[in-house]
């Protein structure tokens, strides 16, 4: 029986009235598992209401109590992180490993936002004149909305509302519509683990909900994660109404491996960056810039690994690899792959027309990859999101490092050497957001920051971290003088201390 999905507002799951729905899909065997309702304006603008009434006595609540809801939280995430990764499998369908690592990276954040009595501290100066002292303090934005995309269901919203929260504001999640029984799932244990009714609610919905969520002047910032043509959509539409907006989008992750790299780890490496989650992540590696004469043997290692790659349904323990999210987005992949073929690139390995037994309408496709790449190729210009790894030859370092910076993403990069000197001009030079050394996935933890460059990013600030308290609150500086005993008259000059 096909189960229905409804939001989440005011404490309490609430039924969809607008008559729209969507299909979701259990990837691994291509079947509508449920039904999710899709928000009308009004439905949006109730949870909004929600958000707004609940406003008040939360960001007057001491960060010392939220902080204490969050530690109850993180703990409630721990107990259930098994039921929320196999939510993960059935709707995303990546492997149970790596939807629990997703949920674990996303409780880091929750750990960080345990601290928020210390992030909140201000500054005093005293005496910045005579008997004149300044201060600033950090106050709640008001209703913070987060648009989430498919590939990170949990780990994403988690990057956004606990943070958010913590500040003290109160917060709106649409999470997609293609995996949203997990951000439902995390909504109902903030609940349970103590947060009051209306500070997170969570709507599902299609454009109508967005554009609502993005032109209401209760909302005052908009988080967002997904494709670049959407994220500046996001970007433009909520900043010309007056909302603050982080917007992290597309990219096209380059791993640069230098003639000296050790090519057997550097493969293995590739492996997990590029078909890992079937490569549906905004930090995969989809471009291996060979230098030198590491592109042949690159090749010789990765041929028979991604060969031997084992694609399967996510709960299975033996698979590596699990099937695209929709039969859409596969079709999209393997198009990718066909026209990387009329371009010109050397077909190494073909990933198309995976057939299982017994999951034959499963949205599979094996790992592919294309040697003899060119800058000139949409299949190295443009985002595929999928098990599609394409080998670029660069003759020299400086050649490599153009290609990196010339591409119009700068989400994540990385460079496998062991020439200390190569890797710190990379490091420093590159026009990349995040860098690895030596590091596939360079995706930094909870009390750093995560953040693109170029045109993987719009706006000033990155996710988590302190520019999510930045983010997250307004700065209010403070100017102070007691008057008692003091003679004088008006002054015209402009304010000089003294």
């Amino acid at each position: 029986m096909v189960g229905s999905i409804d939001h989440f507002i005011a404490g309490k799951i609430v039924k969809g009235r607008s008559g729209r729905q969507g299909d979701v899909f259990n990837p691994a065997t291509g079947e509508v598992s449920a039904q999710v309702a899709l928000a009308s304006k009004a439905e949006v603008e109730e949870a909004i209401q929600a958000a707004q009434d609940a406003l008040p006595g939360w960001a007057a609540t001491p960060p010392l109590t939220r902080a204490r809801v969050m530690f109850r939280y993180k703990q409630l995430l721990e107990q259930h992180v098994d039921e929320l990764a196999e939510m993960l499998v059935n709707e995303h369908g990546k492997v149970l490993d790596d939807a629990r690592g997703e949920v674990q990276r996303g409780l880091e954040v929750v750990e960080f936002a345990c601290g928020i009595p210390h992030l909140l501290k201000g500054e005093f100066t005293e005496s910045v004149g005579t008997n004149i002292d300044s201060y600033s303090m950090r106050q709640p934005v008001g209703v913070c909305v987060g648009i989430t995309p498919f590939n990170f269901p949990a780990m994403v919203p988690l990057w956004m509302f606990p943070m958010a929260i913590a500040c003290g504001n109160t917060f709106i999640l649409k999470p997609s519509e293609k995996d949203p029984s997990a951000p439902l799932r995390l909504a109902e244990l903030f609940m349970e683990a103590g947060g009051p009714k209306g500070v997170l609610n969570v709507v599902n919905g299609d454009k109508e909900a967005v554009d609502t969520l993005l032109t209401d002047p209760r909302v005052g910032a908009v988080s967002f994660v997904g494709s670049t043509a959407i994220g500046e959509y996001i970007y433009s539409t909520a900043a010309a109404h007056g909302k603050r907006v982080q917007a992290l989008c597309g990219a096209k992750n380059h791993m640069v491996v230098m003639p000296d790299a050790n090519i057997e780890k550097a493969s293995d490496a590739l492996m997990g960056a590029g078909y890992g989650a079937a490569g549906e992540r905004c930090m995969a590696i989809s471009v291996a810039v060979a230098v030198g004469d590491a592109g042949d043997r690159l090749i010789d290692a990765l041929e028979p690994k991604v060969r031997a790659l084992k694609v399967g349904p996510g709960m299975d323990p033996d698979s590596q690899m699990g099937p695209l999210v929709t039969k859409q987005h596969l079709e999209k992949v393997s198009g990718y792959v066909d026209l990387g073929v009329e371009e010109g690139a050397k077909l190494v390995v073909d990933g198309r027309n995976l057939h299982l037994q017994g999951y034959e309408n499963g949205h599979f496709m094996g790992g592919t990859l294309f040697d003899q790449v060119t800058p000139d190729m949409r299949i190295y210009r443009e985002e595929i999101f999928g098990p599609v790894l394409s080998v670029v030859r660069a003759p020299d370092f400086k050649s490599a490092l153009k290609l990196v910076n010339d591409h119009e993403y700068g989400n994540g990069t990385s460079i496998y050497t062991q020439d200390g000197d190569a890797a710190r001009a990379f490091a420093s030079n590159c026009n990349i957001g995040m860098v690895g050394v030596n590091i596939p996935i360079p995706v930094p933890m909870a009390f750093h920051s995560f953040g693109g460059w170029k045109r993987s990013a719009f706006g000033d600030h990155g996710m988590y971290g302190m520019d999510a308290v930045r983010f997250y609150t307004k700065l209010k500086t403070i100017t102070s003088r007691w008057l008692t005993g003091m003679t004088g008259g008006a002054e015209f000059a402009f304010p000089v201390m003294r």
